[in-house]
């Protein structure tokens, strides 16, 4: 009875094993209904057609070292409702005069202005305030030197461009697709961009350009090519339309030149020139709160310009000898020195200009605080 007693006890734990063994497997296969801080589960499973938009949009924070940029989560959007990839990269589908400045909004808590937020790891950085793409003067990228070519080169002696410390471009769509990023690295600390002439007129790649150079960390500016068929009052209400009013633009801009390939061949008088010159600079001043900058050529000044507009700043076009020479008694901001320059991020020429003063006098200009004018020296 003790033996069989012992086998029946035996057999008995057997089974007993055998069940709590198929019940473990059994849970297995169940979903578990744990969660991490880290990995949040989805109350529903993901439709298989769902993916992700791309978008150019940049949200810059302000740092001592520069700015610092980097894109925000893509929203997900219905394959059906999702715009294709060369829809959403066509600067040029954007109608005439809806070209605003892009910022992304995130909410965040208030901080004083003199307080820096903390450090975290990258995976778990605060989106920041919502903050103008120009980033204030004293946080602005540090100055690239000078790198460019020239294939053409001058030799301005002692006066030359190269011991000038911030150096610059001049693009319009003859320049076709810039890499902003190798021009920014080849010395373009700044670039003023064709923007618009005559009253009807916008260059098919000024917004693209306006966008990209800014997203390359370059100062940035707009110009406008006067048309003297036109009023300037009409000129300056199609720039302004097209121009967006930003926050640490540079001025804008007024090229005034005789162009003998244009098809108007009017050449008003010199009063008449001043006047419409004065209209135009004057409603622009009035929009973007910035006395605008005079870009002009040997003998467009020698016939109209000298010992006019003494209190407007000057961008003189002097690609054979330094502007002293060639405008004897002007001061001046920007001294375009060269029309054949040569950089990487460029297929062909461009054009190459330096700022008047140095990198404390740059920053300054960018501030608001810097002199408009330089001496002609």
């Amino acid at each position: 009875m003790r033996i069989f007693g012992v086998v029946s006890f035996m057999l008995a734990s057997l089974c007993l094993a055998g069940c709590s063994s198929t019940a473990g497997v059994d849970a297995l296969q169940l979903p578990s209904s744990e969660t991490t801080s880290s990995v949040v589960r989805p109350s529903a499973p993901v439709s298989k057609g769902v993916r992700t938009a791309v978008t150019e949009k940049t949200v810059e924070t302000a740092s001592m070292s520069g700015a610092t940029r980097f894109t925000p989560p893509a929203p997900l959007l219905d394959e059906d409702n999702a715009s294709s990839d060369a829809d959403a990269g066509d600067e040029n589908s954007r109608p005439f005069g809806l070209a605003e400045e892009e910022t992304a909004n995130f909410p965040a808590t208030d901080l004083p202005d003199s307080v820096e937020p903390p450090v975290q790891e990258a995976a778990l950085v605060s989106p920041p305030k919502r903050l103008s793409r120009a980033a204030p003067a004293m946080l602005a990228s540090p100055v690239t030197r000078y790198a460019f070519r020239d294939a053409k080169p001058i030799n301005f002696g002692r006066s030359s461009p190269r011991h000038l410390a911030v150096h610059g471009v001049d693009v319009s769509r003859w320049q076709g697709n810039i890499n902003w990023e190798k021009l920014r690295a080849q010395g373009a600390n700044f670039a003023y961009i064709k923007a618009t002439d005559g009253g009807d007129h916008l260059d098919p790649m000024f917004m693209k350009n306006w966008r990209n150079a800014d997203a390359a960390g370059l100062k940035r500016g707009a110009y406008h090519f006067f048309y003297w068929c036109r009023t300037a009052g009409e000129q300056a209400d199609w720039f302004i339309r097209n121009v967006p009013k930003v926050d640490g633009a540079l001025p804008p801009v007024i090229d005034v030149e005789w162009n003998g390939e244009s098809s108007c061949r009017r050449k008003p008088s010199r009063e008449k020139v001043l006047e419409k010159m004065q209209v135009f600079m004057d409603k622009l001043e009035r929009h973007y709160g910035q006395r605008p900058i005079i870009y002009t050529s040997p003998d467009f000044y020698r016939d109209n310009l000298r010992g006019a507009f003494l209190d407007y700043p000057f961008w003189l076009r002097a690609v054979a000898a330094h502007p002293s020479k060639v405008y004897p008694g002007r001061k001046w901001l920007f001294w375009q020195y060269s029309g054949s320059g040569l950089s990487h991020g460029v297929t062909g020429r461009i054009d190459l200009n330096v700022f008047r003063g140095d990198e404390r006098q740059w920053r300054a200009l960018l501030g608001g605080g810097g002199q408009m004018m330089a001496d002609a020296d």
